[in-house]
């Protein structure tokens, strides 16, 4: 099925120029020559790195675009797309090979948006996380196919393989020490970042994560029409449950965001392949995770509990893997919903937590009141919070600082995020002694003890 390009002259491009098909023999070559080639075409603004091997030592390629390539830029956002994590659900990969060259080709031609969009973001597309299942199944004969490629060759189902750290917050939601709970435990998997514990392409990307700061994330799969949100994972062991997040409605905003832009260009695509999109109707294309079927150990959840990274799930169409002759009206329907989402990036508020010398803070919290999960900030101290429209009351805090608190409206207009910084001063000796949990119930706004307070 993988669509092949020339060395992409630069003429206008309405979509990718597709030339034909490679053999199967020749698969993974011609996905590594796709990458690399339309890197060298634009090495100013791209490079391309792998995150690791396969169970079978098939790179796990990825291709950067950034008008710094290679480097974190100081309240930058990250933003990562990944593929094909089923082998047998091959649109995802496909259209980010061609978002890829689209990338490349509209950059150079002057495209004003796409310049934008590279100059302020750092993108990331691993166009397969899952080679080895993608090989095993594009060399069977279609007559004879079944389930075979949806895992790994170790036969793991690589969405279900990460540590599964929404059923530990279920277990410990009524527990007073939650936040405590969170802040250390569920940043503390160095048991699971072993390659004996997880699948090589789950270890490599998990490392990945950890690693850069990401923001936004979208995982492509296939069999159905929809968007999906965490949480994955439901709350009730009985089945599947709407379970939302903290962030409920900012995880809606995303998937309304890409389902939107999609069931618009599906209409003009008009394809048969869209058809089974039709029972999410109801719901504009989007539905929690956890709502429409419960898995335990997924990466959506992953990242939303480990990292500041938030990531939606989207299933492409009922057909996995579509015939070659498909793959234009594929990127016809998505064109407009992959760029949408990555200028959504941009929405909500970042800034930099210093220190009064000006240092940036490595580490700080950043919390949003009425929504309990926090963010931390990067090596620089630079952070970024999507949110919704609205007024939000937002804290910066750091062991040995004072926290600083500030009121945030955001119109719904805004097209960038707002600019939100923190100097942090430091606290006295006296106040940076821990206080004990029960502490906060005795704050009071004024120096005067309140009525109610017993004394000797």
């Amino acid at each position: 099925m993988l669509a092949y390009c020339d060395d992409m002259p630069y003429t206008k491009t309405t979509y990718p120029n597709i030339l034909g098909q490679r053999n199967r023999e020749e698969v993974e070559q011609s996905t590594e020559y796709l990458l690399l080639s339309t890197a060298e075409q634009c090495s100013h603004i791209s490079r391309t790195y792998s995150i690791g091997q396969s169970f079978e030592k098939r790179d796990l390629l990825v291709i950067e675009f950034s008008n710094n390539p290679g480097e974190h830029e100081l309240l930058e956002p990250e933003i990562k797309y990944i593929g094909n994590m089923h082998g047998n659900e091959g649109v995802g990969r496909e259209l980010l090979i061609y978002l890829a060259q689209y990338l490349c080709s509209e950059y150079m031609l002057g495209n004003t948006r796409i310049q934008n969009l590279i100059n302020t973001t750092r993108i990331h597309l691993l166009p397969s996380m899952n080679p080895d299942g993608y090989e095993a199944f594009n060399s069977t004969p279609g007559e004879v196919r079944d389930a075979g490629g949806r895992n790994n060759a170790q036969n793991i189902d690589l969405n279900r393989n990460f540590p599964d750290l929404t059923s530990i917050v279920y277990s410990q939601r009524r527990n007073i020490f939650l936040n405590i709970f969170l802040s250390h435990s569920l940043t503390s998997l160095n048991k699971y970042l072993q390659p004996s514990r997880v699948a090589p392409e789950t270890y490599a990307v998990m490392k990945w994560i950890r690693s850069l700061p990401f923001v936004l994330s979208a995982n492509f799969h296939g069999g159905d029409l929809v968007v999906s949100y965490p949480y994955d994972l439901s709350k009730s062991p009985r089945g599947n449950m709407f379970s939302p997040t903290p962030d409920e409605q900012v995880f809606k905003q995303l998937a309304r965001t890409y389902a939107d832009a999609q069931a618009a260009d599906v209409a003009m695509a008009s394809h048969d392949t869209y058809s089974c999109g039709s029972k999410f109707d109801d719901k504009r294309g989007i539905v929690n995770g956890a709502e429409w079927y419960s898995i335990a150990g997924g990466m959506a959840d992953f990242n939303y509990l480990h990292t500041n990274c938030f990531e939606i799930t989207v299933n492409l169409g009922c057909d996995k893997f579509p015939p070659k002759e498909d793959l234009y009206s594929s990127w016809q329907a998505n064109k407009e919903a992959l760029l949408s989402l990555m200028e959504s990036v941009h929405n909500g508020i970042k800034g930099i937590v210093k220190n009064e010398d000006g240092h940036g803070i490595k580490g700080a919290t950043v919390s949003v009141k009425g929504i309990r999960h926090h963010i931390t900030t990067a090596e620089n101290g630079d952070y970024w919070r999507l949110l919704t429209p609205g007024i939000h009351v937002v804290a910066a805090s750091a062991p040995g600082y004072a926290k600083a608190r500030k009121r945030v409206h955001l119109p719904s207009n805004m097209q960038r995020a707002g600019r939100v910084d923190f100097v942090e001063s430091e606290q006295g000796e006296a106040e940076r002694q821990e206080k004990p949990w029960w502490w906060s119930y005795f704050a009071h706004a004024s120096n005067q003890n309140p009525t109610w307070l017993l004394r000797n």
